[in-house]
């Protein structure tokens, strides 16, 4: 074998021999400092700095869908319910009568009230006839002064009688009338808690009607998004227990900024003629504006997050700290984050592993 032939031979006994050291070379470095980890009693971690990103102007919010048109319907006179025309989920049409209480007293007090109406309509009408004669016969000098004068003062009094008269009657049909509990507009009874037979008070309530036609949303969002936000803007939102989601349009902006909290309170509107959003859900969406925002953010692999709330460990002079924050939709591999500023360390690989207090070791040592 010449020597050209034992080069060629032993030049990939030389390339596994040196890939052979560099592995152990690298896998002893590993070893060393698994070792140096494990005798400071710290747990191997990686991190990211919380970084200021721009986003699209889509303002995240929460909140509960409730009916536009909602009323509680209470007795407004004191009387036992004589029957009760409704049950819970029934539709109903404005006008419709949904109990109504014993009216047989009430209903007496109208009789009574329009026939001391039609005798003061007599009298006024008689009284009318002797004024006008005694007019006549003034004129002719046919009586005094003095009796025509008292003509017409019991003309006057009996036109006041037939107006207190009506007046009367007005009251006995607004009792009678308030003992039923008539809906207010087209809907549906939410909620029904009298029963036949029972005795009302003025002011206990009785039905809970709403028009699910028309829900909205009031949703509280950061001061920050004061110039974004404007009457008109669209917003879509997403309902548990739907696939897709839904529209809503801005209706109202809050003229002030509420001091609990620093927030701007917005009034969102959603058409729901069909009937299948139902008032009390819970609704999570996004409010698109114009332009783009400056934001706190954190890519998204860093944070699990369960709606708009989150946990993180943040690596702080070499000791993990749990810390709560709040996270806005996700934006080309991003997330706005509310609670941590520009340039916290966040823990991602080894959270896992991770308790509040814990010791970490990271790459960088920080």
């Amino acid at each position: 074998m010449n020597r050209r032939t034992l080069i060629y031979a032993g030049i990939p006994v030389l390339v596994i021999a040196g890939a052979a050291s560099w592995h152990r070379i690298g896998r002893n470095r590993e070893l060393d400092r698994q070792a140096a980890v494990k005798q400071e009693g710290a747990i191997a971690v990686t991190t990211v700095p919380v970084e200021e990103r721009s986003f699209r102007a889509s303002l995240p919010f929460t909140g509960t869908l409730v009916a536009v048109n909602r009323a509680e319907l209470k007795a407004e006179v004191a009387g036992r319910v004589t029957r009760v025309g409704v049950l819970e989920g029934d539709r109903i049409a404005k006008g419709t009568v949904l109990s109504a209480q014993d009216e047989e007293d009430l209903q007496l007090a109208v009789q009574a009230a329009e026939a001391q109406l039609v005798q003061a309509q007599a009298l006024a009408q008689q009284a009318r006839r002797d004024n006008d004669r005694a007019q006549m016969l003034l004129e002719k000098r046919s009586i005094t002064k003095q009796a025509a004068q008292q003509a017409e003062t019991y003309f006057n009094g009996s036109a006041a009688a037939v107006r207190a008269a009506e007046s009367n009657l007005g009251l006995a049909n607004s009792r009678l009338h308030k003992s039923r509990i008539t809906a207010p507009f087209d809907g549906e009874v939410a909620s029904r808690t009298i029963q036949p037979g029972e005795m009302l008070s003025p002011g206990q309530p009785a039905f809970v009607v709403v028009d699910n036609r028309r829900l909205e949303i009031l949703a509280d969002l950061p001061t920050e998004a004061l110039p974004l936000v404007k009457v008109g803007l669209k917003a879509s939102f997403r309902v548990a227990g739907f696939d897709k989601p839904f529209q809503a349009t801005l209706t109202q902006v809050s003229p002030l900024v509420l001091a609990e909290g620093r927030t701007l309170r917005v009034r969102l509107e959603i058409p729901n003629p069909d009937g299948r959003l139902k008032g009390g859900l819970f609704a999570e969406g996004e409010l698109q504006a114009d332009g783009e925002i400056r934001r706190t953010a954190l890519p998204s692999s860093a944070v699990t997050a369960v709606g708009r709330d989150a946990e993180v460990f943040v690596a702080e002079a070499g000791v993990a700290k749990r810390r709560r924050i709040s996270v806005g939709p996700e934006q080309d591999g991003w997330r706005a984050v509310d609670g941590l500023p520009k340039g916290t360390e966040v823990v991602t690989q080894g959270r896992d592993q991770l308790s509040d207090g814990t010791r970490v070791l990271t790459p960088k040592g920080k």
